[in-house]
């Protein structure tokens, strides 16, 4: 008999353990495939019903633009320095901070937003509505939280009462209804309001355009009459004449800046698009939801199959 000689034992294929032979692997996809397809159904089913118990929410969206003349209220910030410096006295403030950014962080601030929900009432439907009735359009109220013919706060198993803090409404307000975004080419600034009832969303989006526009009013008309005050204190200390003028035109640029400031109904904020009530929903994304969930359930599914033959293989090899 002719043995196999060395060149011929050397041209043979070898196929190391570890290498992935694609027939194979598809040949396990295959007699896996009705796991494969359980786990995929089961898997968007799931995320089905997990998409439809969701409620629809609503974003109501305002385009802002800056009302302020900035560079004007620099120049004349500027002037009212040097004519203090002029007469040895400070009015405060410095160059004074760009009005815009300050009024952003104001109505993202923990004080202002809890004196938003305060003033407007919207404690009930920020913590205890689950839902909106488009047909009475009413909230639909969590009677385990909160009880609409007393009006009262209920207790929780621990005997505790359900009535929510400032902290837990801002933190909630902020997390999940207000947003703020910013085209830095342009400067214009979109407020976003996210809400269960579309005429909500519209609504609270136009109370804080108004609210945050009035509080930085009231609070640089204050500023300015208390600077008035305090120059007519100082008129009245001086005889010298150079000194009295100077304060004379103080006093004029500051009562300038209550009356400009009582007379912009938009002090700071200026809507260049109002808020509507929106018609359709932003969310949640239920058929993404959907799909992703049958995704997940596929890969799950493959890998329950890769297992099974890995472990059959094993035991076969006596492993």
């Amino acid at each position: 008999m002719n043995q196999p000689t060395t060149n011929q034992m050397a041209e043979q294929p070898h196929y190391p353990d570890d290498e992935i032979d694609l027939r194979e692997l598809f040949a396990t996809l295959w007699r896996g495939k009705w796991v494969i397809l359980l786990f995929t159904i089961v898997f968007a089913a799931a995320g089905a019903a997990y998409a439809l118990s969701k409620p629809n929410i609503y974003q109501a969206n305002v385009l802002l633009a800056p009302a302020q003349d900035e560079g004007g209220a620099s120049g004349l910030r500027g002037q009212l320095g040097g004519l203090a410096s002029l007469a040895g006295i400070s009015l405060g403030g410095g160059g004074g901070a760009n009005p815009t950014i300050v009024a952003k962080e104001v109505l993202q601030s923990r004080a202002f937003i809890a004196g938003f929900i305060h003033r407007h009432n919207l404690a009930v439907p920020l913590i205890a509505a689950k839902g909106w009735d488009e047909q009475s359009e009413e909230w639909i109220v969590d009677r385990e939280i909160y009880n609409p013919e007393t009006s009262q706060w209920l207790k929780d198993k621990n005997g505790e009462s359900q009535k929510p803090t400032d902290w837990d409404m801002v933190k909630k307000f902020k997390e999940e209804h207000l947003s703020l975004s910013e085209n830095k080419d342009s400067g214009m600034i979109t407020l976003s309001v996210k809400n269960l009832a579309p005429p909500a969303a519209k609504d609270w989006a136009a109370k804080l355009v108004r609210d945050i526009n009035e509080h930085m009013r009231e609070q640089d008309v204050a500023e300015a009459e208390t600077r008035i005050a305090y120059l007519e204190n100082k008129l009245r200390e001086t005889n010298v004449a150079g000194m009295q003028q100077v304060f004379y035109q103080l006093i004029e640029s500051e009562t300038r800046t209550v009356m400009l400031a009582n007379a912009q109904s938009e002090y700071v904020f200026k809507t260049i698009d109002p808020a509507v009530v929106p018609q359709e929903k932003s969310e949640p994304k239920r058929a993404l939801i959907m799909v992703l969930a049958a995704m997940l359930g596929g890969m799950l599914g493959t890998f329950v199959v890769f297992v099974r033959a890995f472990i059959k293989s094993n035991q076969s090899k006596g492993i």
